[in-house]
């Protein structure tokens, strides 16, 4: 019997589709049946975090695995699914209905002819409430800010739509427990220099009666905070030097007026000042050698992460 177009048949490898959900009983249904159609042998996993509109119910009657993770947040849920649920490849997109089913198999094929360990879906707006300013405004800004420090290699970062390979999942440590989950997978895959691919995909708007869980600012500061822990860990040398510079050419233009002052009249005019730039020109050596010993503890631990990553088939 023929198959329709936009479907792939998997007979060798094995593919789950995780969703995870917060109250997408409205929407969920549609997302499982999407899914089923396009890859008719992938496993449709659905993780319900602490809905209370009966989301698992309908998911379960679409014909999706269901399971629950009560610990709430969507890093904590994403932590979960990868550890327990074993395939060769995961497709994960959000349970809103929002992308677009049918690319799945283009995703699939894309990654495995690619070698890629993550494949990152952009998304192309097809209606004018798909993308809510303040959200397009936030995404643009926060990854273009992880691009001038990690590398750019995508365009939008914060997709909830996504291709992983076994070896990216079995071997991420997802540390985060909220939206910002999508940071630290790209950060992730930077730092270890998979090979990451992107595709772009059409975007949809939620169906009516539908809400976001993503607050714009709240998630926003967020989803920043994270950025500078991830610099501040992986980047110690940088963060900890930049701010030795600063006290430095504080303690500098403070400092060698005072020397000069010194020089010709043998006195010290102004002892606070003289004590404050003391002082700052000592944090600054200090933070330089905190940059150079957690450069080193990070470099080792990127290498503890890299064999992690190697260690799974």
């Amino acid at each position: 019997m023929p198959q329709p177009e936009n479907t792939v048949i998997l007979s060798s490898p094995r593919v789950a589709i995780l969703v995870p959900c917060h109250n997408e009983a409205l929407t969920v249904a549609e997302v499982v049946h999407g899914f089923r159609a396009a890859l008719p042998q992938a496993d449709i996993y659905v993780y319900d975090n602490n809905s209370s509109d009966g989301t698992a119910e309908v998911a379960r009657a679409a014909g999706a695995i269901t399971r629950f993770e009560d610990q709430p947040g969507k890093g904590s849920v994403v932590r979960r699914m990868f550890a327990d649920i074993d395939a060769d490849w995961y497709i994960m997109v959000d349970g809103d209905a929002t992308y677009d089913a049918s690319v799945a198999p283009e995703l699939l094929r894309f990654g495995a002819e690619g070698g890629y360990d993550l494949v990152n879906v952009a998304r192309e707006e097809t209606g004018e409430k798909a993308y809510r300013p303040g959200h397009r405004l936030g995404n643009v800004l926060l990854t273009g800010m992880v691009g001038c420090v990690f590398g750019r290699r995508t365009r939008d970062m914060l997709s909830g739509y996504k291709l992983f390979s076994r070896r990216f999942a079995k071997s991420f440590p997802a540390m985060s427990s909220g939206f910002e989950i999508e940071t630290e997978i790209m950060i992730h895959a930077l730092e270890l220099r998979m090979p990451i691919g992107e595709i772009s995909a059409p975007y949809g708007e939620r169906p009516e009666g539908s809400v976001s869980k993503l607050k714009t600012y709240t998630d926003g500061f967020v989803i920043l905070n994270m950025i500078g822990q991830l610099i501040r860990r992986e980047r110690p040398l940088a963060f900890f030097g930049s701010a030795g510079l600063v006290l430095l050419l504080g303690s500098l233009a403070l400092g060698l007026p005072l020397v000069w002052e010194f020089l010709e009249s043998g006195l010290v005019p102004r002892l606070p000042t003289a004590v404050l730039a003391s002082g700052m020109m000592v944090s600054a050596l200090l933070s330089f050698a905190v940059g150079l010993i957690l450069d080193a503890t990070t470099h080792m631990r990127r290498e503890l992460k890299r064999l992690a990553y190697l260690s799974v088939r």
